[in-house]
């Protein structure tokens, strides 16, 4: 069996549905609402699980209420949490998420101040035994210590390279795989076309580039030449989420030994079947939907 870690953020994600997306102050009724547990290392790992991996979550909630149901939720869709830490007398982080009609969101989060960034405790943990360690850019200290034990250990490492306050060249140095939003290589690189931003990002690690361009699909560089995978045409209810969900397929195919245009592909159907249901979770295809899905697709 595959085993993966997926080591950042745990986040409650409260998604209010409405018919378009507000451009100004007011008032506004949502059509439905919904919760669920969101953040991209942990719903990564959720999408990991989902597909067969042995999942574990590597990060910090808090011991509140949220924290609970944050962590029956990944124990529910068969993530080990053994390793997340519940922080004493700390909230848990949450998200407000508005979603449209078409799918398109707006998203704002509230990382929890009280949620401590250190992460020296995770050399108490044994990395080798995990096939690939997949990290978030959130918690940012956790994600150096993980990739550095992972490094040290031989094991396989996954960036998700999102926007963040803290500068990721040293993480994108430590990863054998830096998967980037588009937002995220161009603040990294302050490049804007995305092949332009990838030569750039190449420069800082020996390891493969990619950058995900949502419903246009996914580029990346192989020997220096740019390879393009198209987004999947499916009849899209809700994006949120899609980005973790493709990293975490990501780290389940290449652990499998796929070459990087096979677990490309296969990453863009699992995100893009995950898109034809509401919430970040719930449409998150298992291993013989993928299966089926990719068979009818040329």
């Amino acid at each position: 069996m595959i085993r993966i870690a997926c080591v950042g953020i745990s986040v409650m994600d409260r998604l209010y549905f409405v018919g378009a997306l507000p451009t100004e102050g007011g008032k506004y009724v949502a059509q439905r609402y919904t919760e669920a547990g969101g953040g991209p290392a942990a719903t990564a790992a959720v999408a990991a699980a989902k597909l067969g991996a042995q999942v574990d979550f590597i990060g910090r909630v808090g011991d509140d209420d949220t924290g609970t149901r944050l962590l029956a939720e990944l124990a529910f869709f068969g993530v080990d949490t053994r390793y997340t830490r519940r922080c004493k007398g700390a909230n848990s982080s949450q998200s407000a998420i508005m979603v449209d009609s078409r799918g398109e969101r707006i998203i704002v989060n509230y990382p929890s101040s009280d949620l401590r960034p250190d992460a020296e405790w995770l050399e108490e943990i044994d990395f080798s035994q995990w096939d690939v360690v997949l990290a978030d850019v959130r918690w940012h200290q956790g994600a150096m210590q993980a990739f550095t034990l992972a490094r040290q250990a031989g094991v396989m490492t996954v960036l998700d390279g999102d926007v963040t306050p803290q500068s990721i060249t040293g993480l994108v140095a430590l990863s054998d795989h830096a998967v980037f939003s588009e937002p995220g290589l161009a603040r990294l690189t302050g490049q804007k076309r995305a092949e332009a931003g990838l030569k750039a990002a190449q420069l800082l690690t020996k390891g493969q580039v990619y950058v995900t361009r949502g419903e246009k699909g996914c580029d990346w560089l192989e020997q220096g030449a740019l390879h393009h995978q198209p987004g999947f045409s499916v009849a899209v209810v809700d994006t949120t989420g899609a980005g973790d969900v493709f990293h975490g397929a990501l780290a389940f195919a290449l652990a499998a030994g796929d070459s990087p245009a096979e677990a490309v592909r296969f990453a863009s159907g699992v995100a893009a079947l995950k898109c034809t249901r509401p919430g970040g979770r719930a449409g998150i295809p298992d291993g013989d939907q993928i299966r089926s899905f990719l068979s009818l697709c040329v």
